[in-house]
């Protein structure tokens, strides 16, 4: 029996910690279920038997195979009695046992005869438990009572039937779309829940056909649903048709705008709520759009539901990111709820005031917060840090106090993500606001005195060494880093010996005092901490004031542009199999993602292997370039520089799967076609793709390597090599036809027939563009690796480029353009944005790093206009870039 928990005191709270079910063991229950088999069956003791057999289902417990089966018979011996209560827990369950398909027909009869008895309750109950374990075998024996129960009068017994409809249109789709008629009758139910459930399912039964989607909108619409619930979905589904049929050119309305601005008059609250929520989240919202919405989430500010509060700050919330101004009539009412009582709301509302308030309201917020600040967690403290970083940046006359509330409040207890969100905020407002730079770097230089969080004082120290050396007074940081050495764990103390050596690097009359302190940190007790400082002293020179050559700053201090899981990878292959010359850092991929070993093919297919190496190697990039090395017709081409992802040359389900991967080296383009034959009655033999590079004039085909054998389903490559001008991103169209020999194989034997017949395969066309010849290699620091490249090589010019749907669309246009990586997360455009700032980083063939600045604006037209600025190690590359742009 299960033993309740001991109470340590009379407090009615622990109260709640007492579980009936608590400490019950599996063995026992059952043991406990004997009682099923009773002759005089006890209701009561049944339903309670069953109750903790659920509880130890819904826990995660597992029943073998005869435990299951045995309670599965058991349980079915109680459709005996007539108590409503225990053929309900017997209904749950035979549903959560889920019996195999040879168990299900004991219980099939006694659930047919439940679905057409005259209890209701019996009815509703046996149809949801027969929808979820039949098979589609019985379900079109029943389909007949299935419909009628749609249709039936009572409520019950038709959403029963409803909501089984939506769980088998994901297992039986063909079976339930026939019951439109059924459904669409319910949809005109007077009962609430009905309705619900048939709109839903017949949304789902028409969601891949838009027009249909449409028609059902513009139907229901018109004033035939009721209930609440059922309008709050027509709410979603009619959102969904106004994002994908857009706004009317001619006239710039919106198809049924007015439906949701008359939602807004709604009795119920709900319906009120999501129609408001629907207005705020359109695609190019305008103002005027705007306000209805925002009038009614303002009357929500002041209800007594903390529900509602809560709903509309939330949403107005959102709309302040993109809309602020619209929310501005609403901030007389946020401020009040700064003193709510649920903490949520009020967190809510003061980073809403943040992003809406002008710059002569910040002053009285910030009063406002700092006695806020001590009553909430840690998560929603983030939130309220985020919010003021956006503020700074939004106003930055406004730094002092705001960089004064962030550094006071850093000095105050908390969690590590909340002090990262705060360290995170100084630091973006010191790269954004030059006048901040001094000031913050002093509060960082206070807050790494008492911080006891490894990872944000080596950060601090980190970004310390970059900025500290480029003000005015080096020399007032150096105390603040050097008691780092003399206080701190091993890792600090290791990155406090690298910031100082940037330090001695960039300013020249502080080495000798640079290097009287990293003499003494010759003497640490950790290895890397004196193995940094031997480095540093060696390679700075020789201690006097002179200026240290730009290489060793380079050397010491330069970004590292290849991605480190490359770097190790490589330096494991190197141990594992050493070569005779040293280990060469420029052998090492410089790719950002290695793309999947294996390659896709057409889906619904097995995914095709590269097939040649014998081992998985670590990374796409490495089997290609050892799969391409062991091709001797190849193996002269040199070091491969990219490898593109696999293109697809065939439909899906057609009788051979073929996809390209292009092997770009320096002065030659090598084309994989990884083939698949899924027709099990044919093997291909001497397999090749004839290439017509009519529509690529700088390229020559050099060889091919046919395919010997493709039996079914097992992928192999056939390659083609064509050589093109050196270092040149040279472009062009290629047309393919697979050619092959096909012969019959007898399935039962699996031998092919001695004869065969030559045969073709039309392949779609494919192209080599601009993007193949540039690698994605991402800079961790954008700022810093522009301001490092020479500003001779920098290119700028603007493009018009026409009409968009929207900046998003123009913004992807031109990355996949270029193919480059995109930094800082540039590459995400805010909804309703009026201009955008994208930064890409990339090699160009050749092994040149280049650096774009991209400034995109849209007018009300939607023109588009784009500022593009280049920089890159060789100004030929930088003109290449606008060459790319200007012809795509």
């Amino acid at each position: 029996m299960a033993q309740p928990l001991v109470k340590k005191d009379d407090d009615r709270d622990d109260e709640a910690d007492y579980s009936p079910f608590l400490g019950i063991e599996k063995g026992a229950v059952l043991q406990e279920a004997r009682v099923f088999n009773d002759p005089q069956l006890d209701a009561r003791r049944c339903s309670q038997v069953i109750t903790k057999l659920l509880y130890l289902l819904n826990q995660g417990e597992t029943f073998t195979k005869a435990e299951a089966t045995g309670v599965f018979f058991a349980v079915t011996k109680l459709f005996q009695s007539r108590d409503i209560g225990l053929r309900r827990m017997v209904y749950l369950m035979i549903k959560e046992i889920s019996p195999s398909a040879d168990e299900v027909i004991i219980v099939t009869s006694s659930l047919m005869k439940d679905m057409n008895s005259r209890t209701d309750m019996y009815r509703a109950n046996a149809i949801r438990v027969l929808c979820r374990i039949t098979d589609g075998t019985l379900l079109t024996q029943i389909e007949r009572y299935l419909k009628q129960a749609i249709v039936d009068k009572n409520p019950v017994v038709a959403s029963a039937a409803l909501v089984s409809g939506i769980h088998l249109l994901q297992t039986n789709p063909e079976i339930v779309k026939r019951w439109s008629n059924e459904v669409q009758e319910a949809v005109q139910s007077k009962a609430a829940l009905v309705q619900f459930h048939a709109l839903g399912l017949l949304h789902q039964i028409r969601q891949n056909d838009r027009l249909a989607v449409s028609k059902l909108v513009t139907s229901l619409t018109k004033g035939a649903v009721r209930s609440p619930l059922a309008q709050c979905l027509l709410i979603r589904y009619t959102s969904q048709v106004i994002r994908e049929s857009g706004v009317n050119n001619q006239t710039g309305d919106r198809p049924f705008y007015d439906y949701l601005e008359n939602c807004l008059r709604h009795k119920a609250e709900m319906v009120i709520f999501e129609a408001a929520r629907a207005i705020t989240e359109l695609t190019n919202v305008t103002t005027r759009e705007l306000t209805p919405a925002i009038t009614v989430l303002q009357l929500f500010l002041s209800s007594s539901k903390p529900v509602l509060r809560f709903a509309a700050v939330r949403t107005l919330n959102k709309v302040a990111m993109t809309h602020p101004m619209a929310v501005t009539n609403c901030n007389i009412d946020m401020e009040s709820l700064i003193s709510d009582q649920n903490r949520s709301i009020a967190t809510l509302a003061i980073t809403t005031l943040l992003k809406t308030g002008n710059e002569s309201s910040v002053d009285r917020l910030m009063k406002q917060i700092t006695n806020f600040m001590s009553d909430i967690a840690d998560e929603f403290k983030i939130v309220v840090v985020e919010a003021i970083r956006s503020l700074c940046l939004k106003f930055p006359l406004k730094f002092r106090s705001l960089m004064n509330f962030l550094s006071n409040i850093l000095r105050e207890e908390g969690g590590f993500e909340y002090k990262k969100a705060i360290v995170d905020s100084i630091v973006i407002l010191i790269r954004d606001i030059p006048d901040a730079k001094e000031g913050g770097l002093l509060h960082l230089c206070e807050f790494i005195e008492d911080c006891e969080f490894t990872y944000l004082s080596t950060q601090i120290l980190h970004f310390l060494g970059n900025e500290g050396p480029k003000t005015s007074d080096p020399s007032k940081y150096i105390r603040y880093i050097y008691n780092r050495v003399i206080l701190e764990n091993a890792t600090v103390r290791a990155s406090a010996v690298s910031t100082l050596a940037k330090f001695g690097a960039m300013v020249d009359s502080l080495k000798p005092r640079i290097f009287v302190l990293l003499r003494r940190c010759l003497f640490d007790n950790d290895d890397e901490v004196r193995d940094r400082a031997t480095l540093y002293l060696n390679t700075l020179g020789d201690g006097s004031v002179a200026e240290t050559d730009k290489e060793v700053k380079e050397f010491l201090f330069g970004p590292l542009d290849i991605p480190l899981t490359n770097m190790e990878t490589s330096l494991k292959n190197y141990i594992q199999d050493p070569l005779e010359e040293p280990f060469d850092i420029n052998s090492v991929p410089k790719e950002v993602k290695s793309q999947p070993l294996a390659e896709k093919k057409a889906t619904g297919k097995k995914p095709t292997g590269l097939g040649a190496p014998p081992a998985a190697p670590t990374s796409a990039a490495d089997a290609y370039e050892k799969l391409l090395s062991s091709i001797p017709e190849f193996a002269a081409f040199g070091k491969l520089f990219k490898s593109s992802a696999p293109v697809e040359l065939t439909e899906a389900e057609t009788e051979y799967a073929v996809n390209v991967v292009k092997h770009i080296f320096d002065s030659h383009v090598v084309f994989q076609y990884n083939c698949t034959n899924t027709i099990p009655e044919q093997l291909l033999e001497n397999v090749t793709v004839i290439v017509d590079a009519s529509e690529a004039e700088e390229f020559s085909e050099v060889g091919t390597k046919p395919l010997r054998s493709l039996p079914y389903d097992t992928p192999a490559q056939t390659f083609v090599a064509f050589e093109k001008p050196e270092g040149v991103p040279a472009a062009g169209k290629f047309s393919n036809v697979l050619r092959f020999t096909v012969k019959e194989v007898d399935t039962s034997t699996g031998e092919p027939e001695d004869d065969g017949v030559e045969d073709e395969y039309q392949l779609e066309d494919f192209e080599v563009v601009a993007a193949d010849y540039i690698l994605k290699v991402g800079v961790s620091n954008f700022k810093n690796a522009w301001e490092s490249m020479v500003p001779e090589t920098e290119r700028v010019d603007e493009y018009g480029l026409g009409p968009r749907e929207s900046l998003a669309e123009a913004v992807n246009a031109v990355i996949n353009l270029l193919g480059m990586q995109p930094c800082e997360g540039t590459e995400v455009v805010q909804s309703n944005s009026r201009s955008h700032t994208c930064l890409l980083s990339g090699v160009y063939i050749g092994n040149v790093k280049v650096l774009v600045r991209l400034s995109f604006g849209i007018d009300g037209a939607k023109e588009v206009a784009m500022k593009l600025a280049v920089r890159s190690e060789d100004v030929i590359v930088s003109d290449a870039i606008h060459e790319i742009v200007a012809s795509g």
